[in-house]
């Protein structure tokens, strides 16, 4: 974190990343002195209400972070910043977009938890838009503008007030990770959530921390008179881009037992906090994440790390596996909404499971096939992905990475006709 003594000295000149944390009202205007080299802004967890109508002299910016501020309106002059691909105005007060405010190279917008009522049609003018992240406002629909953006990736809209899912929504033909729970268009679960084993508070023994998220915090623990040992996920309660804690645990609960996601062995309703916990299996410690999140350089596109390439046998024993558990959370009625390869646990032989479901809905009926079809998509970029880090080249798998990644969204095939490819 820099400091604006710092920026006052002149001593951040060339500086490509500036983060400025300080309780701040008015925009600086040193900041101004960095317009030469400037790419990234962040001023999230300040008391801003408004920035610098000549905010285009920061020519070089690429990116705005303005979280966990005062905003009202997203401010008109962002829409001036030519290059500016990646806006960020998540947890302020912000009731009104003009369409004028929208950057004309803008590829991400995340406006997670506002009071949004609206959105504009300009929106369906920005053409290089790939992730939209809406949830926590109050929308109750969708302008049919946003059909319009082709390029259209990611798209969040979790616990807002829409009462059905756009048609449009499913033609868009690049849209892979869609997230829409706690709005009233949601279905409700086919299974009764409450089948699930209760595990009693006291019976649990929290042990080192095994990793966590947006969501929650996942411990190593051991459960009273039980040999092995456990993984308690502890919620946050705090609303995430994705959903709401309570939406990821009803997902997790219908989605039951399967060989190909992270196994769930019960619930815990008793915790002090008042929050929800889920008890899971542990997972070998030899496994590890197939890839890491994305970035902002890679916006929807997941960052791998350099490792040997995988052999054919087990890439297809890892790629079938995911598309059997996709299978079975749409027999469930479930859509992840973030398929990716950093939500699969994996070892060198191609095991490997599914799991996170923060971005989870239950599936309108008369929608669940399309839903399943966008999802297919994200199995084909994963495909994709693996294929430029094998050993060989397959040319049945590259027709399949194809088919499930075309424009018709309706054509695709299902995920048992996936893993029946497989």
């Amino acid at each position: 974190m820099h400091t604006l003594d710092d920026l006052k000295a002149g001593r951040l000149q060339g500086l490509t990343r500036l983060d400025l944390n300080q309780d701040l009202d008015e925009f600086p205007p040193e900041i101004f002195s960095l317009a030469d080299s400037l790419e990234i802004l962040n001023l999230t967890g300040n008391r801003l209400s408004r920035l610098p109508h000549d905010l285009y002299r920061l020519r070089h910016l690429k990116v705005l972070f303005c979280s966990d501020n005062r905003f009202t309106d997203m401010p008109v002059a962002i829409g001036q910043c030519r290059r500016l691909e990646t806006v960020g105005f998540r947890n302020n007060l912000i009731e009104h977009i003009d369409g004028c405010a929208l950057p004309p190279a803008l590829r991400a917008l995340i406006l997670t938890e506002n009071r949004l009522e609206t959105l504009p049609d300009a929106l369906g003018d920005c053409v290089h838009l790939q992730k939209l992240m809406l949830s926590g406002n109050r929308l109750a629909h969708l302008p049919e503008a946003l059909s319009r953006c082709h390029r259209l990736e990611l798209l969040r809209l979790a616990s807002n007030r829409l009462t059905a899912l756009p048609h449009w929504v499913l033609d868009l033909p690049r849209l892979a990770w869609l997230a829409f729970s706690g709005n009233p268009c949601e279905a409700e679960p086919q299974t009764d959530l409450r089948a699930c084993r209760s595990i009693r508070w006291d019976r649990v023994t929290l042990q080192d921390v095994l990793g966590q998220g947006a969501s929650g915090v996942i411990h190593r623990a051991r459960l009273d008179d039980e040999p092995t040992a456990v993984a308690v996920k502890l919620f946050k309660g705090a609303l995430t881009s994705d959903g709401a804690p309570l939406a990821e645990v009803r997902a997790c609960l219908a989605a039951g037992q399967h060989p190909g996601l992270t196994g769930l062995l019960g619930r815990i309703d008793d915790h002090p906090t008042g929050l929800p916990a889920l008890v899971m299996r542990l997972i070998d410690p030899t496994w590890f994440n197939l890839a890491g999140p994305p970035s902002l350089d890679s916006c929807t596109r997941d960052r791998y790390p350099d490792r040997l390439p995988w052999r054919l046998p087990a890439l297809r024993r890892l790629l079938r596996t995911v598309a059997l558990a996709g299978a079975h959370l749409h027999a469930c009625g479930l859509t992840h909404g973030d398929l990716y390869a950093h939500n699969v646990l994996c070892n060198d032989e191609g095991e490997g499971l599914l799991g996170d479901f923060g971005a989870a809905a239950f599936s309108p009926r008369a929608l669940a096939s399309g839903l399943e079809r966008i999802e297919v998509r994200a199995f084909g970029l994963l495909l994709d992905e693996l294929l430029e880090r094998a050993e060989d080249d397959a040319c049945d798998l590259r027709q399949l990475a194809q088919d499930c990644q075309q424009p018709a969204v309706s054509l695709r095939p299902t995920f048992e006709q996936v893993a029946a490819r497989l």
